[in-house]
């Protein structure tokens, strides 16, 4: 009796470079399946980027009507 590494053993040894490397290419996409299945839920805490950009938010409008970008060009050194 043989076992199923063996069987799966006799079934790539003499395919070609392209399909064996396909094969392996699965291997590697099932073991990624199962350990993604098998790690812990992401945390429900917000990651670090989003609190910064949580800070920005609040801050987003404190400049609100006090910059005209028209004004920025009629200053002398751009004329």
């Amino acid at each position: 009796m043989t076992t199923l590494a063996e069987q799966i053993y006799e079934e790539t040894k003499n395919l070609a470079e392209p399909l064996a490397r396909e094969v392996l290419d699965f291997i590697g996409f099932l073991k990624y399946r199962k350990d993604r299945a098998s790690a812990p839920a992401p945390s429900s805490q917000p990651l670090e980027a989003d609190a910064d950009w949580a800070e920005f938010e609040k801050l987003a409008g404190a400049w609100e009507g006090k910059f005209h970008r028209e004004d920025c060009y009629d200053r002398p050194i751009l004329r």
